[in-house]
């Protein structure tokens, strides 16, 4: 092979050192592949809190602001619904970056984002007050639903019908009928701040709702009456952040800025657990998907960086320990794993049985606001507030 010209240098003496042929011990042929390049951490001798490392298959960029939420289509595993600091919402699709659709027409933050249980319809709630429920085939707005007189916190759907459910700042929470132009439904009044969380039950037959007043109370959709007010000793003393309902409408799981979570029986009203293992909020909580009332385990996320693991005997199964806080979670449908989203920008892979870290993601360079997962198991999706969403692959943990 061709050789390069002799190198030379001076050696401590200031004399010249040469090197040739003769000096050469081994030969080895290196592939430009593997050599770094100069931005790549280490590279640069500089420090920088995001690490170059990119475990995402597709980044959704038509964002402008922030990002607070996301959702994937219940029916179409390629749908995802992204909204934030921009006002704006996007319905676009996993592998396929040269399109998307607008959700146009909100005049401040979109908060909130919910597709109906049979995938044809979404719903995008804002923090000027209005819903807006758009036709996912037809790509067009099908009705502005009007009631609150503050900003949109949490949108849900009914799970058997087209009927729109909100949480506003103003301490109301509106039902709307989709299918006949938005018509109002009820109004629940009762809380005395800003309702945080809330939903149907699976049954349908029942509402939760939480408030920064400390409080849940438990509605009759039918007729808006409250059917529990859940308060005072032993429950919660400040904020009520995040809810959890079991998969056969029995039991709500709070989460607190107070760092306490509560059980509670939906029929009764009465708290049947106290899950006291965090020291600082708790930001999210979910039941394993196939909970029942006899047999559930849950997991909480907080600002404590601990992601806890629950079930009926009330003792923390296992305790997650992140590097930052945690700020959303995802229980994967039919498998031990659960997702969490933290400040770090990483995503994070636990086994819900072991407790170990199965796998970190990463890609964001800011905190993670949101996480869902694709119908069939194969993506996540996470949105995060350095305004882009990402989306992994994670058909390994189905």
């Amino acid at each position: 092979m061709d050789m390069p010209p002799p190198v030379h240098d001076d050696n401590d003496n200031g004399e010249q050192t040469f090197i040739d042929e003769s000096d050469i011990i081994n030969e080895y042929e290196i592939d430009d592949e593997e050599l770094p390049n100069a931005d790549e951490e280490g590279g640069s001798g500089g420090e920088e809190e995001f690490d170059g490392v990119d475990d995402s298959i597709h980044i959704f960029t038509g964002h402008t602001g922030e990002l607070y939420t996301g959702a994937c289509s219940p029916t179409d595993a390629s749908l995802v619904a992204t909204g934030g600091g921009d006002d704006k919402g996007f319905l676009w699709r996993i592998g396929q970056g040269d399109w998307a659709f607008e959700l146009q027409g909100h005049q401040e933050t979109v908060s909130s984002l919910s597709f109906s249980m049979d995938g044809q319809l979404i719903a995008s709630g804002s923090f000027d007050g209005v819903v807006k429920v758009w036709d996912v085939a037809k790509e067009e707005l099908k009705c502005t639903l009007e009631g609150p007189s503050a900003g949109v916190e949490w949108v849900r759907w009914h799970p058997k019908g087209h009927l729109v459910l909100a949480g506003a700042e103003d301490s109301s929470i509106w039902m709307w009928n989709a299918d006949k132009g938005g018509a109002y439904l009820n109004v629940f009044s009762g809380h005395g701040s800003k309702v945080t969380c809330g939903d149907f039950t699976p049954d349908g037959k029942t509402i939760c709702s939480g408030s920064v007043d400390a409080t849940m109370k438990i509605w009759n959709p039918r007729n808006a009456e409250i059917i529990h007010d859940v308060r005072g000793h032993p429950y919660h003393t400040e904020e009520i952040t995040c809810m959890t309902i079991s998969s056969d409408s029995s039991l709500v799981i709070t989460g607190s800025i107070d760092g306490s979570v509560h059980v509670v029986n939906i029929s009764t009203g009465k708290v049947v657990l106290s899950l006291n293992a965090h020291t600082d909020s708790v930001e999210s909580a979910a039941f394993e998907p196939s909970s029942r009332r006899d047999n559930w385990r849950a997991a909480t996320g907080g600002l404590d960086k601990k992601l806890i693991i629950w079930d009926q005997h009330s003792s923390p199964r296992c305790i997650c320990e992140h590097e930052e806080s945690v700020t959303c979670l995802l229980w994967l449908a039919g498998s031990r794993y659960i997702a969490t989203g933290c400040l770090d920008g990483k995503v994070r892979i636990w086994d819900s049985l072991s407790g170990d870290c199965a796998k970190v993601l990463s890609g964001h360079s800011d905190a993670i606001q949101s996480l869902a997962a694709s119908s069939t198991g194969e993506y996540l999706v996470s949105v995060s507030i350095d305004e882009t969403a990402r989306v992994f692959e994670i058909a390994e943990f189905r």
